[in-house]
């Protein structure tokens, strides 16, 4: 049965869709990859298509964008023949969202540094909590000069929530990789960037496994 890994946050603009994306294609040249986009916005789908016409030149994922009443069915589905389902939800709490988190094993939190993101991860956090789910937030977009990230880093400890160690930064390489369908770890796999998804992906399966 494969993990489920639900990305989720209920304010928009954090880099959800990005971090999915990314997170999948660098697991896709180890395991059997599913990514589900339940997000009305379906940023996630238009990616999977432009990766999907590059033939050969990008690792094949398996991809869905079922909602609704089959969420729950189609879950169950991927999971039978994965190794890792990765769920890009809706930036809101509603019904979907709420069976996305309840289906994974890691919910994945990602917060920039601003008050406003670590507020809206408060609600996320309680919905995980309301479900018995693991998660754990993520400080995404982290300006490289900047106070802001140490600042928000230890709002996020004073107020005794899961944060990871690895932080992601604001670099221009995630964009442009996903704007050509790629994660960055393939579209330059010897990046900071790159770097940086790697470490990410390493404590992601600390938790997991």
């Amino acid at each position: 049965m494969a993990i489920v890994i639900t990305v989720a946050q209920q304010k928009g603009g954090t880099g959800k869709t990005t971090l999915a994306a990314n997170l999948a294609a660098a697991l896709a040249p180890s395991s059997r990859v599913a990514l589900l986009d339940i997000d009305p916005q379906k940023s996630l789908t238009r990616w999977h298509a432009i990766r999907a016409a590059r033939d050969a030149e990008a690792r094949p994922l398996t991809f869905s964008d079922v909602s609704g009443w089959r969420l729950a069915a189609e879950l169950d589905r991927l999971k039978r023949t994965h190794d890792v389902v990765l769920i890009d939800s809706p930036p809101q709490i509603d019904t979907d969202a709420r069976l996305a988190i309840r289906g994974a094993d890691l919910v994945l939190i990602p917060v920039q540094p601003s008050p406003p993101d670590v507020w809206a991860a408060e609600g996320t956090l309680a919905l995980a909590a309301a479900e018995r789910r693991n998660a754990r937030v993520v400080l995404n977009r982290v300006p490289s000069a900047s106070r802001l990230g140490e600042a928000v880093k230890a709002d996020l400890t004073i107020r005794n929530l899961p944060l990871l160690r690895v932080a992601i930064g604001n670099r221009t390489g995630f964009a442009t990789a996903f704007a050509a369908g790629l994660g960055v770890t393939e579209a330059a796999p010897r990046s900071s960037a790159a770097a940086e998804l790697r470490a990410l992906l390493d404590e992601l399966r600390e938790i997991t496994e």
